[in-house]
Formats: C-alpha cells, sequence, structure tokens
C-alpha cells in the first residue's frame, strides 16, 4: 500500500497496462515466429514409418507446405515425431501409441501438442515478464481505487459488481481461451488479448482520476465535475506535480 501511495494509483495503472501491451504483442510475435519457423514434414521421415502416414497429410493436396504445427492442427489424429536433429524436418504420423514408442524407441521425440522451437525461451520470459508488470498495478490497484471512488451509499453495491465483472471476465477467457488459439492460433490470440488491452488502457486515461492523498469527499465532488485528464483545474493541477514528482 506504501508503493502505490508514493507512486499514485493512476500512474502505476498506465504503467502496467502499457506493460501488458507490450508484453501481450511480443509474445504474439514470439509464438508467430514459433509457428513460421516450425519443423518441416519430410515426405522421406514419413516414410521412414512405413503405411502409417496421417490421413490429413496424406490426402492434403500440398503436402509439402506442411510444418510441425500444420500436422498438430489435426491433432484427432497426426502426431509429429521429430529428427534426430530436433529442429530438421520430421515425420508427420497417424498418433498412436505404437508409433509414438517406434517413435521414441529411435530416440525422436514425439510431440502431440507444441512443436519444437528455439522460441519457446522467450515465450517463457515473457509471460514472467507480464506477471511481473501486471501484479504491483492492474492485479492490486483497481481494487483500492474501486473502494475509494463510489460514494459511501453505494460502495458496497459498486465494490460487489466490480468484483462480479471481473471473475466474469476471467471465466470468460478462460472458456474461451483454448478455442481463439485453435481459430486463430496463439499469436493471433494474444494479439486479440493486446487489443482489448489497449482499450483498457484508454478507458484508464480518459475515466479514471488520481486518488492519491484525497479523502472520500474529494474523490466524489471530482466525479460529480465529471472527470477529465485534460481540465485545468486544482485536480488536475495536484494530479500534474504527483505525475512530475
Amino acid at each position: 500500500m506504501a508503493f502505490v501511495d508514493r507512486y499514485g494509483r493512476r500512474r502505476l495503472m498506465i504503467i502496467s497496462m502499457v506493460g501488458i501491451i507490450s508484453c501481450l504483442i511480443v509474445l504474439s510475435v514470439v509464438f508467430f515466429q514459433a509457428s513460421a519457423h516450425a519443423p518441416a514434414i519430410s515426405g522421406t521421415e514419413t516414410a521412414h514409418f512405413g503405411n502409417n502416414t496421417c490421413t490429413a497429410y496424406a490426402s492434403a493436396p500440398n503436402p509439402a507446405s506442411w510444418n510441425c504445427m500444420k500436422c498438430l492442427a489435426k491433432e484427432a489424429e497426426c502426431g509429429f515425431c521429430s529428427n534426430t536433429n530436433l529442429y530438421a524436418p520430421g515425420a508427420c504420423i497417424a498418433k498412436t501409441d505404437a508409433l509414438a514408442g517406434a517413435c521414441k524407441a529411435e530416440k525422436r521425440v514425439w510431440y502431440t501438442k507444441g512443436c519444437p522451437s528455439k522460441f519457446g525461451f522467450l515465450a517463457v520470459v515473457f509471460l514472467a515478464l507480464y506477471i511481473i508488470v501486471y501484479s504491483p498495478g492492474m492485479g492490486t490497484v483497481p481494487w483500492i481505487v474501486n473502494s475509494e471512488i463510489y460514494p459511501l451509499r453505494f460502495r458496497g453495491v459498486g465494490g460487489g459488481l466490480a468484483a462480479v465483472s471481473n471473475w466474469t471476465s476471467n471465466l470468460i477467457v478462460s472458456l474461451t481461451f483454448l478455442t481463439l488459439t485453435e481459430h486463430l492460433g496463439s499469436s493471433g490470440t494474444f494479439l486479440l488479448f493486446a487489443g482489448f488491452s489497449f482499450l483498457g488502457l484508454i478507458a484508464i486515461f480518459f475515466l479514471v482520476p488520481e486518488t492519491k492523498g484525497m479523502q472520500f469527499e474529494e474523490v466524489e465532488k471530482l466525479l460529480q465535475k465529471g472527470y477529465s485528464p485534460f481540465r485545468k483545474n486544482s485536480s488536475s493541477t495536484k494530479e500534474v506535480s504527483d505525475y512530475t514528482k
């Protein structure tokens, strides 16, 4: 709380949102690059496993364009057996326990979810960075602001509605994430989240005042007048001075 009081609610939320958007965009690029540079499917490697080619690959009009990601997109029936060189072209074969065992017996790696990628460590780094920029800002500050901006008579109802909205949004993200990645890909999904986060940043900039050091009555009067980040009044002057400290 001392950290929030020192730097201000509005400032921390804006900085946090900028960091979140940046991480999501970078993650989108990382997943796009991982997909674009996934190991290709080799007809020779696939034929190595005999008449066990994945049906979707065997009947594809242009199998030469397939890579590991496209093979696993047909996850109901396809698996990817890597080359002995992990990033070299591998085999797209039927997803069975027997073929998985045969793949591993040759000291290859069997994939049914995700592909070998040189970009994997970047995804881990920026997911961790996402958590770091989220936690002290958007992870905590909105709950503090939420307790300060409502008039006393509406504080219970407002706080309850905010909590319901938050957990409903979390539920929607959880329920739709896998569907979105299936239709948009991981790259498109993270880019979509970045877009929604950008809308959130705009809303914070234009609608959320700085309540640092203000009494509840002062916050209520500020909101009754209608908050504007560009309004030249005592409240906005105080806010600007907080930003420049």
